[in-house]
């Protein structure tokens, strides 16, 4: 387990000054195996991730990356790539290897004016949104504002307000990439576009993004919050959930989630009632917003509505106490075109049987700008889907595993006839099939044809992997 030593991949010892010499070329830190602080380095987000790599390298500066994947290239070293450390899979840490870590690279700077804004790639979206939200603007972002921004880009970018502005990808005008041959290249429309295009959807498999910049969008205050229903009224709450959603605005982003328990602020005791919540943004007109969710908000009898005016900043951490770090979590997603009569059964028979009081199921409606992009645009497929499904499975006790990761296989398997694909950034360890479910026939063509050109021996490799053709 506990091996001081950097070792490469076929367990060969790297000599002591090697390593000491690339420790003294950076300007960040190292923690290696041993150091004091090397069990708080090495943990992520996802409990369920117990490994260990042989150094974790702080980089801070980009030339620390540049230094970084120097070493692992040239010493045969297993390389993993954290900037947030969110990822569910857990491929932003490796055992024996080295994690190339981003985390504390977090310059901003925003224009105003031009309504873009700059950023290194070890951004929260809380710290996005803080730095851009004193002016008025937003970029289109996931809905944790613990998530790391980086991860969040280049996988896709779901979230609140995608349907009024897209994905999260599609509001990248330019990155800095450190490729694996540790060149330092600019990937924007007009310069490198077949890698610009990789880079939003295709995650991490080209190379480390140091730096994004992003559109912004006149967005201040929004008309948002959530409201929760009993979950014996599942079916009747779907079925007016697909006929709501049909004729939406795209003014209105919403998600639905099933809850085997209700969130702690509703109730005095530990455990409350199993609840369904529909969670909304209204970024439009709020007399016009007010109107457009009457219909939602008169629907039966709510347990609780908490959607009023509040600063978007507010909307976007207001799911944070639902992904606490250190639960042990297993997640699976399913791209839907449609939400019939038996997906709707599909959902309902599983729900119910849900193990753990800290999981959910999340639906979030998809279309208007998201649709309105080119399927072979960006490397994000799935464009045209009416929704997709998230199963958000968490757990505290390691013991009960086998059932949690069981269940939510057999609710990704009943719905896997109606799916169309699946988020990479909810993806877990899928191998190889992950990639292919998660990319249209063509996308995922192209995305081998730029791995090809950009990481021939796939020395990215921690990822929803895109493995070259030789």
């Amino acid at each position: 387990m506990k091996n001081y030593r950097v070792m490469n991949k076929s367990g060969l010892t790297i000599d002591e000054s090697t390593v000491n010499a690339f420790i003294a070329s950076l300007n960040g830190e190292v923690v290696r195996a041993g150091d004091s602080a090397y069990e708080k380095a090495r943990t992520v987000w996802n409990g369920m991730i117990d490994k260990y790599p042989s150094m974790i390298v702080y980089c801070a500066v980009e030339q620390d990356v540049v230094h970084a994947v120097q070493f692992a290239d040239s010493n045969d070293l297993l390389a993993a790539v954290r900037s947030g450390g969110h990822n569910v899979a857990g491929n932003s840490v490796c055992d024996n290897g080295v994690v190339i870590d981003l985390s504390r690279m977090k310059h901003i700077e925003v224009d105003a004016a031009a309504r873009t804004v700059r950023v290194q790639a070890g951004l929260t979206l809380g710290e996005l949104d803080a730095g851009t939200h004193p002016a008025g603007l937003a970029t289109p972002l996931g809905i944790v504002s613990k998530t790391g921004l980086a991860g969040l880009t280049i996988g896709g970018g779901i979230g609140w307000l995608m349907r009024k502005y897209g994905l999260t990808c599609d509001n990248l005008l330019s990155a800095r990439v450190v490729t694996a041959d540790a060149r330092v290249v600019i990937a924007r429309a007009e310069e490198n576009a077949d890698l610009f295009w990789g880079i939003r959807g295709g995650g991490g498999n080209f190379g480390i993004v140091t730096e994004f910049t992003f559109a912004l969008h006149p967005v201040k205050d929004v008309l948002g919050g959530s409201i929760f229903f009993p979950a014996d009224r599942g079916r009747e709450i779907l079925l007016f959930f697909r006929d709501y959603i049909a004729s939406v605005p795209d003014e209105l982003g919403l998600m639905l989630a099933f809850m085997k328990e209700s969130p702690p602020f509703m109730h005095k005791h530990l455990q409350g009632p199993p609840m369904i919540a529909v969670h909304a943004c209204y970024t439009g007109p709020f007399g016009r917003g007010e109107e457009i969710l009457k219909p939602l908000r008169t629907f039966g009898q709510a347990i609780s509505d908490t959607i009023r005016v509040m600063p978007y900043i507010d909307l976007q951490s207001m799911l944070d106490s639902g992904a606490p770090s250190g639960l042990q979590n297993y997640w699976k997603s399913s791209y839907l075109d449609s939400f019939s009569d038996p997906v709707i059964e599909a959902i309902l028979s599983h729900v119910s049987e849900m193990p753990s009081p800290l999981s959910q199921v999340h639906i979030q409606h998809l279309g208007g700008a998201v649709g309105r992009v080119a399927e072979n645009s960006t490397a994000f497929s799935n464009r045209s889907s009416l929704c997709v499904v998230n199963i958000v499975t968490k757990w505290i006790d390691q013991s009960d595993s086998e059932i949690n990761i069981q269940w939510t296989r057999d609710l990704a398997a009943v719905l896997k006839p109606f799916a169309s694909g699946e988020y990479v950034n909810f993806m877990g360890d899928e191998g190889q099939e992950g990639a292919l479910n998660a990319y249209s026939r063509e996308n995922y063509a192209r995305l081998v044809m730029l791995k090809n050109k950009f990481d021939p021996h796939n020395f990215f490799s921690l990822n929803q992997n895109i493995r070259p053709l030789h």
